[in-house]
C-alpha cells in the first residue's frame, strides 16, 4: 500500500555509494548520517506493516459485527412484525414460557443470579 511510494528501502540507503569530490563532506559524518536515516525509515517502515496488519483486523472484525448487526435487526424487526399483527398473547405465553425455563434452570443447575 504505502511500499509503492516509497522510493528507497534501509538496504539502498546503506549500500549507496557517493562520488567524492575534492571539497567533498566528511565521509564519517554522512555514514554517522545515514546509519540513523536507515534506523529512522526502519522503523516506519514496521510501524506501517504493524497498522495495516492492524487496519486488516479492525476492517475484518467491522465486517463481522455489521453481518451481526443485520442479522439482530432482522430478528427484532420480525419479532416487531409477529407483535404488531395480533401476536400479543403468543409473545407473552413466549415470555412467561423463557422465564419458566430459566426458573427450572436455576433450581437444576443451581444457578443463582
Amino acid at each position: 500500500m504505502y511500499n509503492e511510494k516509497l522510493f528507497l528501502t534501509p538496504q539502498e540507503i546503506l549500500e549507496k555509494e557517493f562520488k567524492v569530490d575534492a571539497k567533498g563532506y566528511r565521509p564519517q559524518e554522512v555514514d554517522k548520517f545515514l546509519d540513523m536515516v536507515i534506523r529512522d525509515y526502519t522503523e516506519f517502515m514496521n510501524i506501517i506493516k504493524k497498522l495495516q496488519k492492524d487496519n486488516k483486523m479492525l476492517a475484518e472484525d467491522n465486517a463481522k459485527l455489521k453481518a451481526e448487526y443485520r442479522k439482530l435487526k432482522a430478528v427484532i424487526d420480525s419479532a416487531n412484525d409477529t407483535t404488531s399483527s395480533g401476536g400479543n398473547s403468543t409473545h407473552f405465553s413466549n415470555l412467561d414460557l423463557l422465564k419458566r425455563i430459566s426458573n427450572l434452570e436455576k433450581v437444576v443447575y443451581g444457578k443463582e443470579e
